[in-house]
């Protein structure tokens, strides 16, 4: 099963991959025949490096396709719930809030929709009170605000 995704993130994704399998690709084939150009290969660190450079690219793009093939596009127009794609305050015990986007893609200030506190928002409206079972130990997280994050295929708010 792939990840869900809205419109904008898959469309990141998609970017990215071409970048990396155009011109990202092109930058380390000519770095390899630049590093073939100065000798024995055995001892060559430039030839090595780009071989090294080469074999994380070529898996980072396989990575990236197989998301972008099983990808789920999904819509973040009903900003009254909690799902992918939507930004949202969360409050601890404590009175701390935290904003979060529920996003498959990872990065600063987003949570997956799988992670502990990700899976026990989803689905959730603003006010209701969720427990997270996350590693360093259980908190409850109640929502204080939920809206669309203006890219993501929905209206929002």
């Amino acid at each position: 099963m792939g990840d869900d995704l809205t419109a904008e993130q898959y469309a990141r994704l998609a970017a990215e991959l071409a970048t990396l399998e155009g011109p990202r690709r092109q930058e380390i084939i000519d770095a390899i025949k630049a590093a073939r150009g100065h000798g024995d290969l055995s001892e060559n660190f430039e030839y090595h490096a780009a071989k090294n450079e080469q074999a994380l690219l070529e898996r980072r793009i396989a990575i990236l396709r197989d998301r972008i093939d099983h990808a789920r596009i999904v819509e973040t127009d009903d900003v009254d719930i909690v799902s992918v794609g939507t930004l949202v305050v969360v409050e601890d015990e404590g009175g701390e809030q935290l904003e979060v986007e529920v996003s498959a893609l990872g990065g600063a200030g987003s949570v997956s929709p799988s992670s502990p506190l990700g899976s026990a928002i989803l689905g959730k409206r603003v006010g209701d009170s969720v427990a997270v079972a996350a590693p360093r130990g259980p908190w409850r997280a109640t929502i204080v605000e939920i809206r669309s994050d203006g890219k993501g295929g929905g209206t929002g708010a």
